[in-house]
């Protein structure tokens, strides 16, 4: 019988004759040429060092609890797979260290164990899977029948997920990209993160390839990319509009759904993750062998030059294997019953996201994914916060929301992520997941009982005024606990998911049939009004009634208490045709139309808000850092905060509980908490909102003694262009006629 050696070599020979990949480290032994010594079990994922003998190579460690075996594939440029079995095992983690693997390599896992989807074990080494620690991602995910780790076609669906499949994934699936991780040293030196306080943000939320795709001022070849959001004519248009951060849907890599691809669509908005550490590798301009992680730095440091801060919408709570018919991609294949809530039928996934899996991030090691993610963007690409989508779900304990969850204590202790901007999307759609207003201090929130009440107010279908005060005056109601401030509150009126603004007062029914699910995605409950004709229209009346009613929407917005998130677009008119669900249109759709600021009214009103926010930014009275009191300051009985009626009159309890289409909004600059950074009082001008949804013109009286001697107009929604030198002024005590449909800003002018 031949040795060990020769019959090595033999098996070998054979393997590369029928191009089969050779095995290292495998049963027969150690392949020559190809050494894999122990490594370290941290850092986790794919780390490139040069050792203490001063041979570089690149560190693999894999947290695999239960598997039985971990292979390491390494893919040359044409594809050409090798595989070295991972030996060593430190709680829980493979790891290895291979000399001379460098930056730019390619690499997968396969990891081995029992097959019994009944007990939610669902290992198949036949399924090349993406690291999870992965920093950049080469290739993209088109999901035929060989990546899902059951015979998807299997006659029997409803048993289909049971059986096995053996076929090769590796083939059709991205690979994980070994990178540099630590960033050249003139990267960073010359950023400088803005800081901007939370009371004194306005945030944009947009999306990478859209914002940019149409923009004439950026080279065709950078549109859609990083590198055109970080081009001057893309940051020209932020600063003027004024904003403070850009809120980016998701750049964590991610991939398309089956029935998407099966209609010819794609996942445009990228609520599908599958790489918490990578960015989206289509979005780079660079390339995708690690390139693109250089490419977001940039745009992070050009958007920090600016003075504008990036937070990244975050997807923790699934991923884009849903669930027991979905592909095996990742997690579901390396450990599916440690990453996956699972229901009592092991074979089923908990789904409190409505996408077919649930993190578990109860446990530890979960809960070590998304903070090691989390920590990676704050402290190697330079984010300055998150915007978690469904937020509740991450909230969870075992089953129910728990602000004591381990998710949340372990960020409330964090010295890194304790310091970032944290927003909650503060619901889920399981039992109880909605929670708004409960999250604790450290927290801001979507407030969508802000985003309902002021479109029931302006398409007039509000019973009284008492939920509006609140959200204007900063939802005291919400989160005056605890330690919590106004800015607690995101107000917004529109976001990604819904109608765009435009729409909002164009549509009164969601017209979503581009997305090939005969109109049934999508909500039904828009809270829109369409101002007399749906969708498109030549008449004139109509159309200049639509513009008005964006005015005052963008002006409500602005002139609330709270932190202000705008939508790309929603300043210039843009629409998504009636689509209030356009997750799946990588097109016209979705993407920014810059022709619109070439048509004046479009353009009247994007200066319109880039003046409001320019408001906001001179007046500490509009984004105060302290919930109003209400109760007098002074001798001569002035508030902070006083409520009006149109005949000039205090709001008394029976008119906060009757029909009201005006409301007035006394704000004092006299009385404003709090000191400047030089320990000084901080004191402004006062100011008065007029509020009138009617449809005829209102007489509002203006109040006079202690409140003011007379007021200056500022801000007039009834008119188009807006005069930028002071307005007209009207002496307290009288009688100004309030045009139907508008909002009045008046200063106190004395």
């Amino acid at each position: 019988m031949s040795s060990a050696a020769e019959q090595e070599a033999v098996a070998g020979a054979v393997a590369a004759e029928e191009g089969r990949p050779a095995v290292l480290n495998g049963a027969r032994g150690r392949a020559p040429g190809v050494p894999v010594r122990p490594g370290a079990p941290v850092p986790l994922g794919a780390r490139f060092r040069v050792g203490p003998d001063g041979v570089a190579g690149t560190n693999f460690a894999l947290w695999a609890g239960g598997a039985e075996a971990v292979e390491l594939c390494l893919f040359d440029e044409r594809g050409k797979e090798t595989r070295a079995k991972l030996t060593e095992l430190t709680h829980e983690i493979w790891h290895g260290f291979v000399p001379g693997v460098m930056p730019g390599q390619r690499y997968g896992y396969r990891v081995h164990g029992r097959w019994d989807p009944w007990t939610g074990a669902r290992w198949n080494p036949t399924k090349l899977l993406l690291d999870p620690y992965a920093r950049a991602v080469d290739g993209d995910f088109t999901l035929p029948p060989e990546v899902y780790g059951h015979v998807r076609d299997w006659p029997q669906q409803h048993v289909a997920d049971t059986v096995r499949d053996e076929r090769d994934s590796a083939p059709y699936v991205p690979k994980g990209v070994v990178v540099h991780d630590d960033a050249p040293d003139d990267e960073w030196q010359d950023d400088r993160r803005p800081k901007t306080p939370w009371a004194d943000s306005v945030i944009y939320e947009l999306h990478v390839r859209g914002f940019t795709k149409l923009h004439p001022g950026i080279p065709e070849e950078l549109r859609g990319t990083y590198a055109g959001l970080a081009h001057p004519a893309a940051i020209e248009h932020l600063v003027k509009l004024g904003v403070t951060a850009v809120e980016l849907l998701p750049v964590h890599q991610f991939a398309h759904e089956d029935h998407l691809l099966r209609r010819g669509l794609r996942n445009y908005w990228g609520y599908n993750s599958i790489g918490y550490f990578a960015p989206h590798a289509a979005y780079a301009a660079s390339g995708t062998t690690g390139q693109q992680v250089g490419e977001f730095r940039r745009m992070v440091r050009a958007l920090h030059a600016a003075g504008i801060e990036v937070i990244l919408d975050v997807v923790y709570n699934h991923t884009a294997e849903a669930g027991e018919l979905g592909p095996t991609l990742s997690l579901k294949g390396v450990d599916n019953r440690g990453y996956y809530r699972l229901q009592a039928d092991a074979r089923r996934y908990a789904d409190y996201t409505g996408c077919g899996n649930t993190l578990h991030v109860v446990q530890p090691q979960v809960l070590r994914l998304i903070t090691d993610s989390l920590r990676y963007w704050v402290t190697e690409m330079g984010v300055d916060g998150f915007r978690f989508d469904l937020a509740a779900a991450l909230a969870r304990s075992m089953h129910d929301v728990d602000m004591l969850s381990p998710f949340l204590a372990v960020i409330a202790q964090d010295p890194v992520l304790r310091r970032v901007k944290l927003i909650a999307e503060p619901w889920d759609i399981g039992s109880g997941g909605y929670q708004v207003g409960a999250f604790p201090p450290l927290w801001t929130e979507w407030n969508d009982r802000y985003r309902d009440a002021v479109r029931d107010f302006w398409r007039g279908a509000l019973p009284d005024v008492r939920d509006l005060g609140y959200r204007l005056s900063g939802s005291s109601d919400l989160y005056a606990w605890g330690g919590r401030r106004p800015y607690a509150s995101v107000n917004f009126v529109t976001a990604h998911d819904g109608f765009t603004l435009r729409d909002m007062v164009s549509y009164e029914h969601k017209h979503n049939e581009a997305n090939g699910e005969g109109n049934r995605d999508g909500s039904n409950d828009n809270r829109s009004w369409n101002c007399g004709a749906e969708g498109g229209t030549d008449d004139e009346d109509v159309l200049a009634l639509r513009r008005r009613q964006l005015r005052n929407l963008l002006s409500t917005l602005l002139l609330s208490t709270g932190v202000p998130m705008l939508v790309a677009g929603d300043e210039m008119g843009r629409t998504q045709r009636g689509n209030n669900n356009a997750y799946c249109q990588d097109n016209e759709i979705s993407w920014l139309d810059w022709a619109l600021l070439e048509e004046p009214g479009w353009k009247a009103l994007f200066e319109l808000t880039s003046r409001l926010i320019a408001l906001r930014h001179r007046h500490p009275v509009l984004r105060r850092r302290a919930f109003f009191s209400g109760r007098p300051h002074s001798a001569d009985g002035l508030r902070d905060l006083a409520w009006f009626t149109a005949r000039g009159t205090e709001m008394t309890e029976a008119d906060w509980y009757a029909p009201a289409a005006t409301l007035g909004m006394y704000l004092s600059g006299r009385d404003i908490p709090g000191r400047d950074e030089r320990g000084a009082q901080i004191v402004d001008d006062s100011f008065l909102v007029v509020l009138h949804t009617g449809h005829r013109p209102v007489d509002f009286v203006l109040p006079g003694t202690p409140w003011a001697r007379r007021y200056e107009v500022v801000v007039d929604t009834s008119r188009e262009e807006q005069a930028r030198e002071p307005g007209a002024e009207h002496p307290a005590g009288t009688e100004i006629s309030v045009p139907g449909r508008t909002v009045l800003l008046l200063r106190v002018a004395g």
